[in-house]
């Protein structure tokens, strides 16, 4: 018999830490499957190549699609979901940011004993290595780097973070310190030119740990199941390949992510009964909270052309200047390759009354298209995504082959608050646009346009150009209870199923202010000292 003691379902943020935790005590066999590959290629490693990672399906992204979406003129979008070892770690934009404390203190709220922000900033400092002193807030010697900010050195970032000030707005030093409110630096899962998600983090260090077993290209099939017990796992290698079934002695984890944990839950005979039954699945336990609750950031670009004497992203790397930058990196690890295109953003308050900021601003040195595509001039964006979306989804089946994506709607902008923390956003950001510091940069307003300032107008624009920003969370939420929806309990145990828990994203009942990585990450690491049965004054050391 194929035995581990325990199983580990996915390789990305959260996944990669709990094997990693879990490993090193060498008494503890783990096996950790991953659907994807190993992710050695220089796109990854190369900030730079972020661009490219995220536009399309491959090897290293999923590239769901929703169906059409009513609030959005029916459009689809592409959902960009990290593939391979180190999951969206290896492929998102590498901003390091934790939400803000009240976004714990909420879930404490809800009866999550162990969730307050007091609670989970422990795991945040164990987790990281922090290029400044280590503090209140920082930790230092953890497996993740975390840079203080970027380091490109375009007049653009300078400028801008001086337009704030003229706007008179305040200026936040640490987005994960004492004040998130304001415009700032963002810190950076750079180091020494590389990006370093949980892959470089947590995983490479411990690959020659001989009670640590990964196995890539394994698409889990389901979890089985036995008298309300998950005793292991089984997967094949492609949709042709045979079957093959592991076994726990311990515990099954599922590490999939928002989008694919609810999946095999549902694969595995755990979700809405009729759901289940419509494509055919015996159902193991009625849950009709899995695939529920799901929450995501939108987001919307407001975009300028730059004066003709400004160079940015498309002028930078378009035509054989992308040859260049390869060339520079792959050899001297120098040049725009190294650096991140996004340094400086904010999080300000729609209305002063909001107890802690619900809007974030990402300053970009480029212009998207609304598929979220580089375009091919030299301009800037600013970033509006409202923070505390009202906004809920819902992810089920396709079928019942776990080889056909998840069906899932996002339900964007249904919800009319969303909209109105998004158009205070836009009104925000060309304040900040006007201001006598970007003068020397911006030309013209090209999204969404000079003429285009009443409520309809931006409401119209919003619908036509809103995109996810990839923080898919909430559909296997955790709960204080059994009945209220939720499908995890505070230890993140799977309600009336034995030796199983969901360790990833899709357990946070709550969206947090800001990107979700980091998160997902302190999830990983507080789910671990839960597995081992340690607290966090027993096994904070990194």
């Amino acid at each position: 018999m194929d035995e581990f003691d325990y199983i580990i379902i996915g390789a990305g943020s959260a996944g990669s830490v709990v094997a990693n935790r879990l490993s090193k005590d060498p008494s503890n066999r783990v096996l950790l499957l991953e659907a994807g590959g190993r992710n050695n290629s220089v796109l990854i490693r190369m900030p730079g190549g972020v661009g490219a990672l995220g536009k399309r399906k491959s090897a290293f992204n999923w590239g769901f699609r929703t169906g059409p979406l009513e609030a959005l003129n029916n459009r689809t979008l592409l959902w960009s979901r990290g593939r391979g070892l180190g999951g969206s770690s290896s492929i998102n934009g590498m901003l390091y940011l934790r939400g803000h404390p009240l976004d714990y203190d909420a879930w404490a709220k809800l009866g999550l004993n162990g969730w307050s922000y007091s609670d989970v900033l422990p795991y945040f400092r164990r987790s990281e290595d922090f290029e400044g002193p280590e503090d209140t807030w920082h930790g230092k010697g953890g497996p993740l780097y975390v840079a203080r900010k970027g380091n490109s050195g375009h007049p653009y970032w300078s400028a801008l973070m001086e337009a704030a000030r003229q706007a008179q707005l305040p200026i936040s030093k640490d987005f994960n310190g004492a004040d998130q409110e304001g415009f700032g630096h963002y810190q950076l899962n750079i180091k020494d030119g590389e990006r370093h998600g949980t892959l470089a983090g947590y995983l490479r260090p411990i690959l020659k740990r001989t009670n640590l077993e990964i196995r890539t290209d394994a698409h889990v099939t389901r979890i089985i199941i036995e008298d309300g017990v998950a005793t292991g796992v089984e997967y094949a290698r492609g949709q042709g390949g045979t079957r093959e079934r592991v076994f726990a002695r311990k515990e099954v984890i599922l590490s999939a992510g928002a989008l694919q944990s609810p999946q095999i839950l549902m694969l595995s005979g755990i979700g809405p009964a009729q759901e289940l039954a419509a494509h055919g699945i015996p159902v193991i336990k009625d849950m009709p909270g899995v695939g529920g609750n799901f929450q995501d950031h939108v987001e919307v670009h407001l975009s300028w052309t730059c004066r003709p004497n400004v160079v940015t992203a498309h002028g930078m790397t378009h035509g054989y200047r992308a040859l260049l930058v390869g060339l520079g990196y792959l050899l001297f690890k120098r040049g725009v390759g190294r650096d991140s295109f996004i340094e400086i953003g904010g999080f300000l308050k729609s209305d002063p009354a909001e107890t802690h900021p619900d809007t974030q601003f990402h300053g970009l040195l480029c212009v998207l298209d609304k598929d979220k595509v580089l375009a091919k001039l030299d301009g800037v964006s600013l970033d509006v995504v409202p923070l505390h979306p009202k906004s809920r989804g819902r992810v089920g089946l396709t079928s019942a082959s776990p080889f056909d994506a998840p069906a899932f709607m996002p339900n964007f902008l249904s919800d009319p608050h969303d909209l109105a923390v998004t158009r205070a956003g836009i009104r925000k950001a060309r304040i900040i646009a006007a201001q006598p510091a970007l003068k020397p940069f911006l030309a013209e307003e090209i999204a969404p346009g000079p003429n285009v300032n009443s409520d309809s107008e931006l409401d119209a624009f919003i619908r036509e150009s809103a995109h996810t920003i990839h923080h898919s969370v909430g559909t296997c939420s955790m709960g204080a209870s059994r009945d209220d929806g939720s499908v995890v309990d505070e230890q993140l145990r799977v309600w009336g199923i034995d030796r199983l828990r969901v360790v990833d994203a899709s357990v946070m009942p709550l969206i947090v202010s800001g990107n979700t990585n980091a998160a997902a990450i302190m999830i990983g690491e507080k789910a671990s000292d839960m597995i081992l049965g340690r607290h966090a004054a027993e096994g904070i050391a990194a």
